[in-house]
């Protein structure tokens, strides 16, 4: 995929072959640093740190912008972040997305459709119908969507069994492959399915195996998780891209200060696989929550609130979930939901994936090679159930008044 025009990695080489922007750029490097390591500066270090952002101008270092999909994502996630170092009072503004607009991407073109049809042709017993069991069958014939699945399923759920804690840091970088590398056209189905029972629900709340990617065994303080987050690259640009396409607005007939729903959608699902990671609160609703708490905040207890409420309370982000859920179906679509039962246990997937290997070979013609991969990899299906997200209503989130890491 091509990078943006506005690639930070690029705006950086094109600053150090010339001396002076060189110069500027070393010592606003300097600046991050310093913060980074949270050492305090004094009011000359604060004057140079804000100059040297403003002698940057009209450059194209001071203007770039990253790609979610884009080669050395975190290479260009710290430059942004070294530009945007220098803020007022050394508070950061996390409502400045340090990515490129959704618009400007490039979408893919997916075989999705032509995958479902081969889906409603078949019938799983049941009177009651299962859209996420649906979206899992149908991403189970695609091989990218199959494989990165498994992958996450596989990292998300060792230790599963014993008293093991999972390897969290990879279990996130696994969802995150998924999210990014996969064509919305199978992640959103899966994350967003419309559900009317709570075996449905459970499947959906299941799909970023919670226990690894989402819980602790007790429920940390917000800011700590807040904390967390600002010192990752990744995990500070998701969220203030969040910040900036989800920014919730009580006047706005959708709720959103943007008015653009897949923006903020995509942003939202940008959460997920960063220590800031946003789950279902239960089976029977589409609520959604961090895994933390305000308890014991002390005088940061409003502060604490707020962080929470990005997600509870956000009604930018509830109306643009409830869209995507209630998006109109397409005939194709009204008829698979005949086929499938939430009757189906959510954690028994065998089922899923013995007819995902069945169906490949009707897919692919006589390409028995890759059916028979699937049939021996009944770990992904069986763990992912569910998606992830609900909806809140947010207060209006002034920019987080905590200094950056």
């Amino acid at each position: 995929m091509a990078l943006p025009s506005s690639d930070c990695v690029m705006a950086e080489q094109l600053c150090l072959s010339d001396s002076t922007c060189n110069a500027t750029y070393r010592t606003l490097e300097n600046c991050a640093l310093a913060k980074t390591r949270l050492l305090s500066l004094d009011h000359d270090s604060r004057v140079r740190c804000l100059n040297a952002e403003l002698d940057l101008g009209n450059s194209s270092l001071l203007h770039c912008k990253c790609h979610r999909r884009m080669k050395r994502q975190e290479h260009c996630l710290r430059i942004f972040w070294t530009v945007h170092s220098s803020m007022t009072d050394g508070y950061l503004n996390l409502e400045t997305s340090p990515y490129e607009n959704s618009a400007n991407e490039e979408h893919w073109k997916t075989d999705y459709n032509k995958l479902a049809a081969l889906v409603s042709g078949s019938q799983l017993a049941g009177d009651a119908t299962n859209p996420c069991l649906r979206a899992t069958h149908i991403c189970n014939l695609s091989k990218k969507c199959f494989r990165l699945r498994t992958d996450y399923a596989s990292i998300c759920t060792k230790g599963a069994a014993s008293e093991d804690v999972c390897d969290r840091r990879k279990c996130h970088r696994g969802l995150r492959n998924f999210f990014e590398k996969v064509p919305e056209d199978f992640t959103k189905r899966i994350l967003f399915c419309p559900c009317q029972d709570e075996f449905c629900g459970e499947r959906r709340r299941k799909t970023i195996v919670p226990d690894c990617s989402f819980q602790y065994n007790t429920k940390p303080n917000c800011l700590w998780l807040l904390d967390s987050c600002l010192e990752d690259h990744i995990c500070k640009s998701r969220l203030a891209d969040f910040q900036q396409n989800c920014q919730p607005v009580d006047m706005s007939p959708d709720g959103c200060s943007l008015h653009n729903h897949a923006a903020c959608l995509q942003a939202y699902m940008g959460m997920i696989g960063t220590p800031m990671t946003p789950n279902y609160v239960s089976n029977s609703s589409v609520e959604v929550s961090l895994w933390c708490t305000c308890e014991n905040s002390g005088n940061q207890k409003e502060k604490c609130d707020q962080i929470l409420g990005m997600f509870e309370s956000n009604k930018c982000l509830e109306n643009t979930i409830w869209s995507q859920m209630h998006l109109k179906q397409t005939a194709l679509e009204r008829q698979e939901d005949l086929f499938y039962s939430s009757s189906l246990s959510f954690q028994g997937d065998s089922a899923s994936t013995s007819l995902s290997s069945a169906m490949s070979q009707v897919a692919e013609g006589k390409t028995q090679r890759d059916s028979s991969k699937q049939s021996s990899m009944p770990m992904a299906s069986s763990v992912f159930s569910g998606a992830v997200t609900s909806w809140p209503s947010l207060a209006l989130f002034l920019p987080l008044l905590l200094s950056p890491h």
